[in-house]
């Protein structure tokens, strides 16, 4: 289904929902129609990576993709209640930020990969973040900030893990706009994902250990 992923590559939102349904109405395995978004999505993360996709691209694929799992959300659920889910992934948009693109379309991979995601959602405040790391038992905490002033606010919720000594029961990834190692060392987090697949992998080898 090369077409499929390729008019996700090239952002033809209204083609790609017509290719979707006519695979669904073809019954089409829901978990195959998702590993070829999944492969579309890396190229797309890769273009971003080279400069040759930007912001307007990634915030187009996640308008994509939110259309994308309205439709195949149902169907990939029931597919997956008969797999045995890889493990939790506690996750939300950090306090003083309200993008949830990136957040969701990380969301939307690490669900279609298995794994249990509860996601908080945008301007989470540490309290929060602590109080459902207490009653999720997440193995992976991801936590997400487009702007520069969400760095504080990553650095305050893994410092008050530490204070409440939780910081070793999770692992801990960041992503957003500028995010890299220097922030990573900042903050203390675990590692740094510039995509969603990144964020997969991430959390694959994490909770496999």
């Amino acid at each position: 289904m090369s077409n499929f992923i390729d008019e996700i590559i090239e952002l033809n939102e209204n083609r790609v929902i017509e290719l979707l349904k006519g695979r669904l109405q073809n019954n089409d395995d829901p978990l195959e129609i998702m590993d070829d978004v999944k492969k579309a999505m890396k190229v797309i993360g890769d273009r971003f990576s080279k400069k040759e996709y930007f912001i307007p691209e990634l915030i187009m694929s996640g308008e994509i993709l939110r259309q994308v799992f309205e439709e195949l959300g149902p169907k990939l659920k029931e597919a997956q209640n008969s797999q045995k889910k890889k493990g939790k992934v506690l996750l939300g948009t950090v306090a003083g930020d309200i993008h949830d693109i990136g957040k969701d379309v990380v969301k939307f991979m690490l669900d279609a990969n298995g794994f249990d995601v509860l996601d908080l959602g945008i301007d989470v405040p540490a309290d929060r973040f602590i109080e459902s790391l207490k009653e999720f038992k997440p193995k992976v905490l991801a936590l997400s900030g487009f702007l520069t002033l969400a760095f504080d606010s990553m650095k305050e919720i893994i410092d008050e893990l530490k204070d409440a000594g939780l910081r070793d029961s999770v692992k801990i990834m960041i992503g957003g706009g500028t995010v890299d190692e220097r922030i990573v060392k900042y903050v203390g987090a675990d590692a740094y994902g510039q995509n969603a697949v990144d964020a997969v992998n991430l959390a694959t080898k994490w909770i496999e250990v």
